[in-house]
């Protein structure tokens, strides 16, 4: 690779991580549940159904970006992603009831950030075809750690500002910081075949989704976006209401779950560039079962429950950090975008059905035995899965350099 593409790559990275930064200040939603539900005068439940709105809409948003790239590339989407991301909050902060806040901070803000989110870490993955881990690692840690200082930058507008002003002021920072990262990418070229050491050939969607595995890693990838979306979606609420903290302690829960969730992307994201991408998937698997187990069946105090939401919070982290790599490694890089876009619908579905599983059946705990269900079955899958067309002993021969591009 020539100087001028390597300054261009790594242009397009420091754009990505700008860009993701402020898409990952949506994770934030639950500081504003308690507000909301007091200015709506609708229950909290209501009002958090927002965020599995936003979550829903992101997915299919990100299972779009391939073509939009295609037509308009990815600096275009991305600019376009950050106006509508300022316009969503702008008219968030003059919803007046839940049909409005639905459209405007589930659906718009969702497909705001779901437009950029996909496109632009699939396109700096392609760019680094030798460090996919790192650059994941890279780019979804920014979008992690977005969360955390988006935390204070709210905390502190809702300390003096009213709610409305608040929601116009963080959706004026997001769309600068979006907008600005737009203008350092560039679209990756083509991978060459030979250059791919993870897959035989690339997978078109079609040819990918008459795989067993597709199903396999789509359904192991909705179980740990289920676990880790509803959690992050009413962590202060679950903190208050079942482990009975007070609501200053259980904010805390945002904090704890940022730092967690940025860990698990670093560690895991780095991690899976040193050893068979699938069993780092099984290590986030173990995470995740490990703090639903906790939450379910030991008597919880606050370092207990703060644990437990860590545990499935680095287990999020990690595995939405290592997928883009991982569904690559199983189907190609020249159609990662698209083949992961379908996957990824798996991250709004997850946070949808985690929702409505806990209106119909009586709250938290409902939800968490489904997902301590589901946890197992995705564990047996990421232990038994093989890549297309290989034995087990040729899986077995090929592991040690999955990992590595």
């Amino acid at each position: 690779m020539n100087a001028s593409s390597n300054t261009i790559r790594y242009r397009t990275l420091a754009g990505t991580v700008l860009t993701q930064f402020a898409l990952g200040s949506v994770y934030t939603w639950s500081l504003f549940n308690a507000q909301l539900s007091a200015k709506l005068s609708e229950p909290v439940s209501q009002v958090a159904f927002a965020f599995g709105l936003l979550s829903l809409a992101l997915a299919v948003a990100s299972s779009l970006a391939g073509k939009l790239q295609e037509r308009f590339g990815v600096q275009r989407v991305t600019l376009g992603a950050g106006l509508m991301l300022g316009l969503g909050f702008f008219l968030t902060a003059q919803a007046n009831n839940l049909i409005m806040l639905y459209l405007c901070a589930g659906v718009l803000v969702g497909l705001a950030d779901g437009a950029g989110y996909l496109l632009t870490l699939s396109n700096c993955v392609k760019w680094f075809p030798e460090r996919k881990g790192l650059v994941s690692a890279c780019a979804i840690g920014a979008y992690g750690l977005g969360s955390l200082g988006f935390k204070y930058i709210n905390l502190a507008l809702l300390a003096r500002f009213s709610l409305e002003t608040t929601f116009e002021l963080w959706g004026l920072i997001a769309m600068a910081m979006v907008v600005a990262g737009s203008l350092l990418m560039r679209d990756a070229p083509q991978q060459q075949a030979a250059a791919q050491q993870n897959a035989s050939h690339d997978y078109t969607l079609a040819e990918a989704m008459r795989q067993p595995q597709y199903w396999m890693l789509a359904l192991m990838f909705l179980t740990v976006c289920m676990s880790g979306l509803y959690v992050i979606g009413v962590a202060k609420d679950i903190g208050e209401s079942y482990v009975h903290l007070p609501a200053l302690t259980a904010a805390n829960a945002v904090a704890v779950i940022a730092v967690a969730n940025l860990s698990g992307r670093l560690v895991l994201g780095i991690l899976s560039d040193k050893m068979p991408r699938i069993r780092v998937i099984t290590i986030a698997q173990v995470s995740a079962l490990a703090g639903m187990l906790t939450l379910l069946f030991v008597p919880l105090n606050a370092p207990l429950f703060f644990l437990a939401i860590a545990c499935v919070a680095f287990s999020f982290g990690g595995t939405i950090t290592v997928y883009p790599s991982l569904v690559s490694d199983f189907f190609g890089l020249n159609n990662l975008t698209k083949n992961y876009g379908v996957i990824y619908l798996g991250f709004g579905i997850g946070s949808i059905v985690g929702s409505i599983v806990a209106s119909l059946f009586g709250g938290f705990l409902a939800t968490f035995h489904l997902i301590l269900a589901l946890l197992i079955i995705a564990l047996l899958f990421s232990l038994t899965i093989r890549q297309p067309g290989t034995t087990k002993d040729e899986e077995f021969e090929a592991e040690p350099h999955l990992g590595k591009a």
